[in-house]
C-alpha cells in the first residue's frame, strides 16, 4: 500500500505539474536559459503577475526527480546541473504564466465541479475502481501538496489544455489530402534483398606499409592523444564516519532519559470537518454565510457525515463524511488547531477561518500517547546519536578540510592530519572519467582549471553529494601529443581496409544493379549470399534493416518488371534490393480509418497553429527576470 502511494505520488501529481512544464518546453524549447538570483522573493513576473520562489522550487524538484527516474536506478545526481534545471523550469513557468493570463483574458476557466469530477475519476486516487479519500490525501501528502494546491495546479493545466484543444479541434484536412496520406501510410511493398558484409570484404583487402605511411602523413595532425590528467584526492565521507562511530550503553541510557524528560504526551484526535471554500465563485461573505447555515443544520440534529458528503468542498474527505483521521497539533493550521483543542469528543465547532476557507470541525475521539520503552526505542536512539555525531564531525571536518588543504603544498599533510587516504584516479580527459568522482562536472572543471593544472594548487572543497566532499590535486598532466606511426599503424591498417572495402562493395553493388536491370535474376546476382524475402512490408516494419525498408519505400513502382536499388547499412555493409510489388491498402476506403487519420492530421495541424499563437503571446508579454 505504501509503495503504491509513493508510486502514485510520482504518477498523477508529477504528470500534472510536469505536464505544465512540458507544454511550454514543447512549444519553445530550452534555448533561453537564465540563472536564478539567490534570495529573490519573486524570480520573475509576467505582465505584473509574480512567479513565486515556492512555485519555482516545487516545479524544479519534480523536474529533477523526473530526470533521475529517467536515468535509471544507478543515476548519479551529480550529473544534474541544478542551475540549468532551475533555469529551464523558470523559463517554462514564465511561458506558462503568459499563456494562462492570455487564456483567462479570453474567458477560459474550469469550474470547481469539473475539478471535483476529474479528481474522483482519477485512477491513482481510487482503490478497487472507487475514489478513496485516504488514498487521495496520502498521494498528495507524499508529494508535498494540499488538496487546494493540487486543485490549483489542475485548474491551470486544464485551462491551458482548453485553448490548445480548441486549435486542434478546429483544424481540418481536405479529403483529397487525407486520401493521399492514407494511401501512402497504409501502402505495403514486397521484394527481396541480399547483403554484402563489409567486414568480410575488408578481410580480403591487402594493405601495404606504403599505404599506411601515406595515410599517416595525410592525417598525422589529427592523430593525437587527448589532453589528460591524473588526480589525487581525499574525500570526507559521512558513511565512513558513521562506520567508525560506536555508541556506549551509557550514551543510549542518557539519550533515553533526555527523551523521557522532554516527552510531552500528545493527544491524537480523531477529527472530521466540513470545508466551505473561498474561491472566485464564492467570496468570504458568501462562504461564511454558507458555513453558518451548515452549523445551524447540525445544531438542529442533521448528521455530520451526511452534510459533509453533500456540502464539503474538501473533495479528499467529503466522500468519507469529512473524516480526516487522527490529527495532532501542528499538522494543520493554527486556527484549526486552536478550535480542535477546545472541543470535547462529540463537540462541533463554530465556523473557523483558515487560508482555505471556513471549517466546521467535529472531534470524534481523543487518545493520549505514551512514552515507548527503552528497548522499543534502542535502535532509534542509536541512529539518532550516530547521526548527530556524524553531522557534527562532518561540519567540523569540512572546516578542517578547507583550512588544511588551502595552506598545504600537497595532500600529504591534510591526509595525515585528517586520517583520510589519498586516492589516485585513472587518467581522464575533459569529457570526464568513468567513476563517480571524475565524471562529476565540478571535479572535471577543477582538474583542468589553471590553478590546479599550471600552478599546482589544491582545489577548494568540492561537494560530490550531500554525504561526500573532496579536495583534489593534479598529479600528472599529459599534454596532447602526436601519435607515432607505430602506435596507430594497426588502426590505420583497419581504416584503409574498410575504406577500400566500402568502395569495392559499392562498385560491386552497382555492377549487380546493372545486371539486374538487364534481366539477371536476384538469386543469380547474389552469388552465394542469402536472399531474404520482403513480404508485404509496411513503412514501420522491423523485420528488415531500417535502411532496407526506407529504400524499399523510396524506390519507383515496378512497371512490368522489378526495380532495383542499393542501401548502405549502419555497419557499412551494402544491401542490394529488388522491389517486386506495391499494394494499395483498402484502408483508404475504410471510413473508420479515414476518420482516425483525419483527426490525427488535424490535431497535428492544430498543435502547430497553437505553437505559433503561443509564441506570439509569450513574445508580446512583459517579462521581468530578477
Amino acid at each position: 500500500m505504501l509503495q503504491s502511494i509513493r508510486d502514485n505520488s510520482q504518477g498523477i501529481v508529477a504528470k500534472v505539474i510536469v505536464g505544465l512544464i512540458v507544454v511550454t518546453f514543447a512549444l519553445f524549447g530550452v534555448e533561453s536559459l537564465v540563472s536564478l538570483t539567490a534570495g529573490s522573493n519573486a524570480p520573475a513576473s509576467v505582465n505584473g503577475e509574480e512567479i513565486t520562489e515556492q512555485e519555482l522550487y516545487q516545479a524544479t524538484q519534480i523536474q529533477r526527480r523526473q530526470l533521475l527516474s529517467q536515468m535509471g536506478e544507478n543515476a548519479n545526481p551529480a550529473l544534474l546541473d541544478e542551475n540549468v534545471i532551475s533555469g529551464m523550469v523558470l523559463e517554462s513557468l514564465i511561458e506558462q504564466k503568459a499563456l494562462l493570463i492570455s487564456a483567462q483574458d479570453k474567458g477560459l476557466y474550469v469550474s470547481d465541479r469539473m475539478l471535483d469530477q476529474m479528481i474522483i475519476e482519477t485512477p491513482d486516487f481510487q482503490i478497487d475502481g472507487k475514489f478513496n479519500s485516504d488514498q487521495f490525501q496520502a498521494v498528495l501528502r507524499n508529494a508535498g501538496l494540499t488538496p487546494l494546491m493540487y486543485r490549483d495546479l489542475m485548474r491551470k493545466e486544464r485551462i491551458l489544455a482548453q485553448e490548445a484543444n480548441a486549435y486542434q479541434l478546429s483544424s481540418f484536412v481536405v479529403p483529397a489530402q487525407l486520401k493521399q496520406v492514407v494511401d501512402l501510410e497504409t501502402q505495403t511493398r514486397s521484394g527481396n534483398y541480399f547483403t554484402m558484409p563489409l567486414d568480410i570484404e575488408a578481410a580480403k583487402v591487402a594493405v601495404t606499409d606504403d599505404e599506411i605511411k601515406a595515410r599517416y602523413d595525410q592525417e598525422r595532425s589529427s592523430l593525437t592523444t587527448p589532453e589528460q590528467v591524473v588526480i589525487e584526492y581525499i574525500v570526507l565521507d559521512k558513511q565512513a564516519m558513521r562506520d567508525a562511530i560506536t555508541v556506549t550503553d551509557e550514551e543510549l541510557q542518557s539519550e533515553y532519559q533526555q527523551r523521557q524528560a522532554s516527552f510531552a504526551p500528545q493527544n491524537e484526535r480523531h477529527v472530521a470537518h466540513i470545508l466551505v471554500e473561498i474561491s472566485p465563485d464564492q467570496d468570504d461573505e458568501a462562504a461564511l454565510a454558507k458555513a453558518e447555515s451548515i452549523k445551524s443544520q447540525l445544531d438542529q440534529g442533521a448528521a455530520f457525515d451526511e452534510l459533509a458528503k453533500a456540502e464539503s468542498d474538501d473533495i479528499g474527505s467529503a466522500q468519507s463524511g469529512g473524516d480526516l483521521g487522527n490529527v495532532t497539533t501542528g499538522m494543520l493550521s493554527e486556527p484549526f488547531d486552536n478550535a480542535m483543542l477546545a472541543l470535547k469528543p462529540g463537540d462541533v465547532s463554530e465556523p473557523v477561518r483558515t487560508e482555505f476557507g471556513y471549517h466546521i470541525i467535529k472531534l470524534i475521539s481523543e487518545t493520549e500517547s505514551t512514552m515507548p520503552s527503552f528497548e522499543e526505542l534502542k535502535r532509534s536512539l542509536e541512529d539518532d546519536i550516530v547521526t548527530r555525531k556524524v553531522e557534527s564531525e562532518y561540519v567540523e571536518g569540512l572546516e578542517q578540510l578547507a583550512d588544511t588543504t588551502y595552506s598545504a603544498g600537497d595532500l600529504a599533510e591534510p591526509s595525515e592530519v585528517m586520517g583520510l587516504p589519498i586516492e589516485v584516479s585513472a587518467p581522464f580527459d575533459r569529457s570526464g572519467g568513468a567513476d563517480v568522482f571524475t565524471s562529476n562536472a565540478q571535479v572535471i572543471e577543477a582538474a583542468f582549471a589553471d590553478e590546479q593544472l599550471n600552478e599546482g594548487l589544491n582545489s577548494t572543497p568540492i561537494e560530490i553529494d550531500q554525504d561526500r566532499t573532496m579536495v583534489l590535486r593534479v598529479k600528472d598532466h599529459f599534454e596532447p601529443r602526436e601519435l607515432s606511426l607505430e602506435e596507430v599503424s594497426d588502426q590505420l591498417r583497419d581504416q584503409i581496409a574498410y575504406d577500400n572495402a566500402s568502395k569495392a562493395l559499392n562498385e560491386k553493388a552497382d555492377s549487380k544493379l546493372a545486371a539486374l536491370n538487364s534481366g539477371t535474376s536476384l538469386s543469380m546476382a547474389a552469388d552465394d549470399a542469402q536472399v531474404n524475402a520482403l513480404e508485404s512490408l509496411s513503412r514501420s516494419a522491423s523485420s528488415a534493416p531500417a535502411e532496407v525498408v526506407g529504400k524499399l519505400f523510396a524506390m519507383p513502382h515496378p512497371d512490368g518488371a522489378p526495380t532495383a536499388s542499393k542501401a548502405v547499412l549502419a555497419d557499412g555493409s551494402v544491401a542490394v534490393i529488388q522491389l517486386t510489388a506495391v499494394t494499395q491498402s483498402e484502408a483508404a476506403e475504410n471510413e473508420d480509418t479515414l476518420n482516425a487519420m483525419g483527426q490525427y492530421l488535424a490535431s497535428m495541424k492544430g498543435q502547430e497553429a497553437y505553437k505559433m499563437v503561443a509564441k506570439s503571446v509569450t513574445d508580446s508579454a512583459e517579462i521581468e527576470r530578477k
